[in-house]
């Protein structure tokens, strides 16, 4: 399974677009690629063919991780390329010694990884990720978040599932010590923005969300003193990844999500594309490893969609069975 973003990048190369017996053209960085302006690169020799090299000349796009580059000329007898860097709509980024170098990937790695973040975006409402935040009850309404650092996270939550709160307290006049756990009905409330803040030195701040949906989330208490310890599940948003790095928990991807994300990546990258024979064999195989065959490689890309809505429906069903829907009544949520 995957830990990051970058580990779901490779799994869909190894498991759908990059069999193990395609023919591919490789090499390696010999030195690292210190800064985004440097304008040559060194490859390792032995590893390019003859005609590979040839096809390295002015004009080629190379790949070094998700960045594109176009070759403008090549010396064969250092193994140096001379490249313009960040082209086609990639951004320049340093590299380091070993990262493989591709020439002309027929799916490049900036491609893949706009299409998982595309895929883990569109989960929502289908599928949705939960969040469970401590709280501390209050009179009134009680803003989520902190001024300045954790609002935006915050923005994608949608809606709460269910609500507990601590007691510290027993009843009065018991001798009784120890922890009291009870059910508590909560509201969820979006303030317009931007929406004066008071921060924790009480000072009068206006706040502006730069990401998410464009609303300040507050919940309110029925039926719970201030002052007590309150954890709400919350349904939400799937957050965007910002880079490879980015954790598949912080996005709030479940393990049993990844299959779903990567046969949609696969099959938004192999429609209108003309599948080589040897990749359409792989694709068909790794399906029907899954109990889903593929009737033909025409109809690979809308096969994969298919065994993807099958995923889902599998996914919601054990939602539904994990956060049953808690009764609302009067605008007041209920936990189940």
């Amino acid at each position: 399974m995957s830990d990051t973003i970058g580990n779901l990048v490779d799994r869909v190369f190894r498991e759908y677009l990059e069999p193990m017996d395609s023919v591919e053209s490789y090499s390696y960085l010999t030195g690292d690629v210190t800064t985004t302006t440097q304008s040559t690169i060194n490859y390792e020799e032995g590893l390019f063919s003859t005609e590979e090299e040839d096809a390295l000349g002015a004009g080629a796009i190379i790949e070094v991780n998700r960045e594109l580059m176009f070759s403008k000329s090549l010396n064969a007898v250092t193994n140096e390329i001379t490249v313009e860097r960040g082209v086609r709509g990639t951004t320049a980024t340093t590299h380091d010694a070993n990262d493989i170098i591709k020439i002309a990937p027929a799916f490049t790695r900036q491609a893949v990884y706009d299409a998982v973040s595309d895929q883990i975006k569109n989960l929502y409402p289908t599928l949705f990720a939960v969040e469970t935040i401590e709280l501390t009850a209050s009179t009134g309404y009680k803003l989520l978040g902190t001024y300045g650092t954790d609002v935006d996270t915050n923005n994608y939550l949608i809606a709460p599932l269910k609500a507990i709160s601590q007691y510290t307290d027993w009843q009065s006049g018991s001798d009784q010590t120890g922890l009291k756990y009870n059910g508590v009905a909560i509201e969820m409330i979006d303030l317009p923005n931007p929406f004066v803040w008071t921060d924790d030195t009480q000072t009068e701040r206006t706040k502006t969300y730069t990401s998410g949906p464009n609303v300040v989330h507050a919940v309110q208490f029925v039926g719970i003193s201030a002052g007590h310890t309150v954890y709400v599940t919350f349904k939400k948003k799937f957050v965007a990844p910002t880079s490879e790095e980015t954790t598949l928990s912080s996005v709030g991807l479940e393990t049993e999500y990844e299959p779903i994300v990567m046969a949609g990546v696969a099959a938004q990258m192999l429609v209108g594309k003309d599948i080589k024979n040897v990749d359409a064999r792989y694709i068909t195989e790794q399906m029907a490893a899954q109990n889903y065959p593929v009737g033909s490689s025409n109809s690979i890309s809308s096969s994969l969609l298919r065994y993807q809505q099958l995923l889902i429906q599998q996914a919601r069903s054990n939602l539904r069975s994990k956060y049953p829907e808690p009764v609302q009544l009067n605008s007041i949520l209920y936990p189940t």
